[in-house]
């Protein structure tokens, strides 16, 4: 969606009662002050939540707003040096990045405007922002990745830094680490109403199909995701042959992150070697910004399928389960949070297991549409934009109180 969707544009999709609840909650709220604070207004993750939920409490009377931080080329190659060096397997040296990146702390607490009643400070290019917090107002940290297998070394570094604050929020329990300070569970969300999620007329899907040479003749099983190792992209591949002994069918992998990084060329021509001449083995690449492209994609597909070793939330899960999807993924993530076993997908640890579900689900069609129109329900009550809004709306009551 664009900034100038607003409330009232969901009352259609939420579920029923929603608007009217947000509503009265914000009522109570309208004197409050509640200010966003990220390093980018462009991108996935913190930028692209914030640019669908400012404008939404701003429609219900809050005084929200969102402040980018602003600093020097040492600023943003130090909040890269602390992404990559949480995600290492061995510790890296994170004092210098967490020097730069608290020197530019500094300087935008003098000029930006952050006097509010609860300040959000989002990712790890905000997190030393609190060393120079001012007033006694409430100020919270939220990162949406795990943080719970930090190495030790790195993770000491971090701590100090989180417990600045008042409170962290986490998307699932499992990524929250031990620290001093309360830890809060909001859950990411989709946008329903967003190029990815919104409603497609078949002749519109038809069209992304035909340029993307993507043919209707079998049923397709589809697995959105980048180029990486830990996405196990083969995985997909692997189950699709298992299947395809018994039923006929298509593999279409969408992936992205290929051009600009050497494990995403190796991974993507990984794949490219063991598809080999299979003409129903189909490995697409696409830009990031490809949304329209994924919309139609998984509207087309039969079944999705997601076998990540690592994952973080994992909203490619729920984004297809809105457009009455089953699913049929790996335990990694917050897969399991949104699949429901036998009731909206499956959750599977192995090929081979993933391989039966998938062959359960196409021989099956009323099972796939059981499945697939109650996972759009359970999206529709649990991971769409507007209850998220609802969970800032808890927050903030609950901690400025």
């Amino acid at each position: 969606m664009t900034t100038t969707a607003r409330l009232e544009d969901y009352r259609e999709v939420a579920a029923r009662g929603t608007i009217e609840l947000l509503l009265r909650l914000a009522e109570r709220l309208r004197d409050r002050r509640f200010v966003h604070v990220n390093a980018s207004r462009f991108g996935a993750g913190s930028p692209e939540a914030l640019a669908r939920l400012v404008p939404m409490l701003q429609d219900l009377g809050i005084d929200a707003a969102w402040e980018v931080l602003v600093g020097d080329g040492d600023f943003y190659q130090s909040a890269r040096q602390l992404e990559g060096a949480v995600s290492a397997a061995r510790p890296v040296p994170v004092e210098n990045p967490l020097r730069a990146l608290g020197g530019a702390a500094l300087a935008n607490v003098a000029v930006l405007p952050l006097e509010a009643d609860l300040v959000m400070a989002h990712d790890l290019a905000a997190v030393a922002l609190a060393r120079h917090r001012p007033g006694s107002r409430r100020w919270i940290w939220r990162y949406l990745g795990d943080l719970s297998r930090v190495p030790r070394r790195t993770w000491y570094a971090i701590r100090g830094e989180i417990e600045r604050y008042d409170a962290a929020v986490f998307s699932l329990p499992k990524f929250a680490p031990r620290v001093s300070v309360p830890c809060l569970i909001v859950h990411p969300s989709i946008d329903p109403l967003s190029p990815k999620n919104r409603e497609l007329g078949r002749a519109e899907v038809q069209q992304v199909l035909d340029r993307l040479g993507v043919p209707r003749d079998k049923p397709i099983l589809l697995d959105v995701t980048p180029y990486t190792r830990s996405r196990e992209p083969l995985a997909a591949l692997r189950t699709y042959r298992l299947v395809r002994r018994y039923v006929p069918c298509r593999l279409v992998l969408a992936g992205w992150g290929a051009g600009d990084n050497p494990e995403g060329a190796a991974v993507l021509a990984e794949i490219r070697e063991n598809a080999g001449a299979d003409p129903d083995a189909q490995i697409l690449v696409l830009p990031p910004d490809a949304m329209l492209e994924i919309n139609a994609l998984q509207r087309a597909a039969s079944v999705i399928v997601h076998l990540p070793r690592e994952e973080d939330f994992g909203l490619i899960a729920a984004e297809a389960m809105w457009k009455g999807k089953p699913v049929v993924a790996s335990l990694a993530g917050g897969l399991s949070t949104q699949i429901i076993t036998d009731v909206t997908g499956y959750t599977v640890t192995s090929v081979e297991g993933a391989a039966f579900r998938i062959r359960q689900l196409l021989e099956d069609p009323d099972l796939t549409s059981r499945l697939g129109g109650a996972a759009r329900e359970y999206v529709r009550r649990a991971f769409l934009i507007t209850r998220q809004l609802g969970d800032y709306l808890a927050l903030l009551a609950t901690l400025t109180g």
